[in-house]
């Protein structure tokens, strides 16, 4: 049987938060390792400077991310708990303006004048504040996020796909690394843009034409500044 919640569920939008947060989070460590291991690479003889950069950028990499993710989703939330706070006292103050609001909302989405005052009283009568949230505010499920949740999300996605790279950082052949690296990190890309579309609902030939070509410019670049800059340790 088919319950509206088992429906929502199926919807792929309900993936959006954790979605992007693990593919931004694994896509940056795959990239950025591996852009910071094929540099030192191009201007090393030596494993032990490239390992010592990988290593170093994994771990910085990580809390980096882990830092960035946590205080712009606690920024969000903070923005939201103001004007849910806001919004309960315009309830309370003046309660036949919010209910003109709300009934305009509905009026705007295609309700006629007469049913979008009916919807509004409805929907204020069972819990007016969710209603205010909802659709005045557009504050969601979807939306909203748990800021130590999303923290602990990104930097765990960049240390795993951090990881990948360095595998080939301690196993590849010193000599000719930068392009050991640079096939190494392509497959995974493409893995993991693979991996995302089909989970997103969205073109996986669109994900991974997108993933492999930004990864490529960025490891490109990193590889041009270590032959330009580097002296062969």
């Amino acid at each position: 049987m088919v319950t509206i919640d088992n429906y929502l569920d199926s919807h792929y939008i309900h993936r959006s938060n954790w979605l992007r947060a693990a593919v931004l989070g694994a896509n940056d460590g795959i990239i950025s390792i591996s852009s910071l291991a094929i540099g030192v690479a191009a201007a090393s003889s030596a494993r032990e400077p490239i390992v010592l950069a990988g290593v170093a950028g994994l771990v910085a990499g990580a809390l980096s991310m882990a830092a960035g993710e946590y205080v712009s989703v606690s920024s969000q939330t903070d923005t939201e708990k103001a004007d849910i706070e806001r919004e309960i006292k315009e309830l309370k103050e003046m309660p036949e303006e919010e209910l003109q609001i709300l009934a305009q909302i509905y009026e705007k989405r295609g309700l006629s004048k007469k049913t979008a005052m009916q919807v509004a009283v409805e929907f204020t009568a069972k819990d007016a504040l969710s209603a205010h949230i909802r659709d005045e505010l557009g504050i969601n499920e979807i939306s909203q996020a748990n800021p130590i949740q999303a923290a602990l999300a990104s930097g765990a996605a960049f240390t795993i796909g951090g990881i990948l790279p360095l595998l080939a950082v301690f196993f590849a052949p010193v000599i000719g690394m930068e392009y050991w690296l640079y096939g190494f990190t392509i497959i995974a890309l493409i893995i993991l843009g693979g991996i995302a579309a089909k989970t997103g609902g969205s073109s996986v030939k669109k994900a991974i034409f997108r993933i492999t070509i930004w990864g490529t410019i960025a490891m490109g670049l990193s590889a041009v500044v270590g032959y330009i800059f580097g002296i062969k340790l």
